[in-house]
């Protein structure tokens, strides 16, 4: 019977327990009735090192609340990579997919290729190419999770919702509980809908499959955040060493998380214990060690080239037309506390959590909208749904400034657009049949639409009083809640632009259009 040693049983139970906070931070991310969040759900973004450091580079603004991840850091520096051993949620994922693996298949030999990610991410970070989110674990993770796999996990509601409308006798009732149990704890208030979910769910489920390949494949081979922890961990105070009577059988590298044991790399050693429960000779807790702990050979050409298509990246993504500096994309609409175009590019990590968190749905993943370098960033789409005018949910979860954190009276007045009316459809012109409900669900106050009175004729010659709406061009502030409410189907027959923004000084329908002061700092 194999034997399990008490410090790796602790260790899985501590990967366990980070990883049920996570999910329950992570379920957490949405109102809870009131403008204000509970829990710190954007904790671990806070906790990682890299993300604090491509930031920091990319926008030159330091964000105090990752001050937590030099606590990542500091232990690093005394343990070595117990974060991707015992706390980083993506790696348990991979270690719980790893155990289906069958053994005897072994990649080996590119330890290598997440240094080149690493020094490309941070290379492109210095010339405000912000591109760490879409491969750091844990913004990787709650992106994966946020745009895909829970909306997904949100339709166990459909069939709970048949069974208990079925009127079968005590299934249906069982079927009715367990569905309001589950809207009260897992579930989202309402079923959420992303563009791209397919693709970013195949994404992470190829991150989770390749775990069937050889173990942590991701963590070993790909992840840049145990790149820059492997860096850290080179003069780490606590270290394993193999001792004099170690036999070179191979027994504990076919178990090593990391794969760090032959040859001997501390950079690669993830502190999983796994090889105390297999030989002797490997110390069975971390020893004070001197010197420094070796990496995997990365050679200096290969180190340049990767900096280089790091710095070659930025021109590269830079040249389509949604980068000239006087192209404003119309559908590009940031939610309020969205900065500058290039400051907020140079800020968002692409994690998801504000679109997790939009209570209307409204804010969707970027395509193309600004171009490849806006790819998943958040973009306001009122077809879908609109920007809720006594919500700043957003600004609240973004974990690096990219959407300012407002104050509910500094966020009203932002405007993040403007709206206009299609008089070919817009059934008081087109039509003459009388339609108020742009102006019913405006909530600014005063409104922004207003009427005019009119007397048109119908086709027989009857005439008929309208009332025909219009923009207030000066209160309109973009939320698009009378585009998503339009009652003419397809496209409607008032839409919202980003025209007017108050983030752009160019972006304007009049020059001297009152109303476009930047967003408070």
């Amino acid at each position: 019977m194999k034997r399990v040693s008490a410090v790796r049983i602790a260790r899985r139970t501590v990967q366990g327990l980070f990883l049920v906070v996570f999910l329950f931070l992570f379920i957490q991310t949405e109102s809870k009735g009131a403008d204000e969040l509970g829990y710190p759900v954007r904790l671990f973004l806070e906790f990682d090192p890299l993300l604090f450091f491509s930031s920091l580079l990319s926008s030159r603004v330091f964000v105090p609340a990752f001050a937590l991840s030099l606590v990542t850091i500091a232990l690093t520096a005394v343990l070595g990579r117990v974060f991707c051993g015992w706390v980083c949620p993506l790696g348990t994922l991979n270690n719980i997919v790893s155990s289906f693996k069958k053994r005897g298949v072994r990649v080996r030999g590119w330890f290598s290729l997440k240094y080149y990610v690493l020094v490309f991410i941070l290379a492109s970070s210095v010339f405000t190419l912000q591109v760490a989110g879409l491969f750091d674990p844990i913004s990787l993770l709650v992106r994966s999770l946020s745009l895909g796999l829970y909306p997904a996990f949100n339709f166990i509601q459909v069939p709970i919702d048949a069974v208990s409308g079925a009127g079968i006798p005590v299934v249906s009732n069982i079927a009715e509980a367990s569905g309001s149990f589950l809207k009260k704890t897992l579930l989202s208030f309402q079923q959420p809908f992303f563009y791209q979910s397919f693709a970013v769910s195949l994404i992470f489920l190829a991150v989770l499959l390749l775990n069937l390949v050889e173990t942590r494949f991701w963590c070993r081979y790909l992840c840049p955040l145990g790149a820059l922890l492997g860096i850290f961990s080179r003069y780490s105070l606590l270290k394993r060493n193999l001792s004099e009577e170690c036999p070179s059988c191979g027994k504990c590298d076919s178990f090593c998380q990391g794969a760090a044991l032959r040859p001997l790399s501390g950079s690669e050693c993830m502190q999983c214990f796994n090889c105390d429960d297999l030989c002797p000779a490997v110390p069975r807790l971390l020893q004070p060690g001197t010197g420094r702990v070796s990496l995997p050979d990365l050679g200096k050409r290969r180190l340049i080239g990767a900096a280089a298509a790091g710095i070659l990246a930025v021109p590269i993504l830079r040249v389509g037309p949604a980068s000239r500096p006087d192209h404003s994309e119309p559908a590009l609409i940031r939610p309020p506390g969205a900065g500058e175009e290039s400051e907020f590019l140079a800020k968002c990590i692409r994690c998801g959590e504000c679109m997790k968190v939009c209570i209307t749905n409204g804010l969707q993943p970027a395509f193309l909208e600004a171009g490849v370098e806006g790819l998943w960033t958040p973009v306001l789409v009122p077809t879908i749904g609109y920007c809720e005018y006594n919500c700043t949910l957003c600004g609240q979860v973004c974990p690096t400034g990219a959407i300012a954190k407002l104050k509910l009276e500094e966020k009203q007045p932002v405007k993040i657009g403007l709206a206009s009316i299609d008089r070919s459809k817009c059934l008081p012109f087109a039509n003459s049949i009388p339609c108020i409900v742009c102006e019913e669900v405006c909530p600014i106050p005063g409104k922004a639409i207003w009427f005019e009175k009119a007397q048109v004729r119908d086709r027989s010659g009857k005439a008929i009083s309208v009332k025909q709406p219009h923009v207030d061009l000066e209160l309109c502030n973009g939320c698009g809640i009378c585009e998503t409410k339009c009652p003419v189907l397809g496209r409607p027959a008032i839409t919202v632009s980003s025209l007017g923004e108050s983030r752009s000084k160019k972006n304007q329908l009049l020059l001297g259009l009152k109303g476009t002061s930047r967003i408070p700092a």
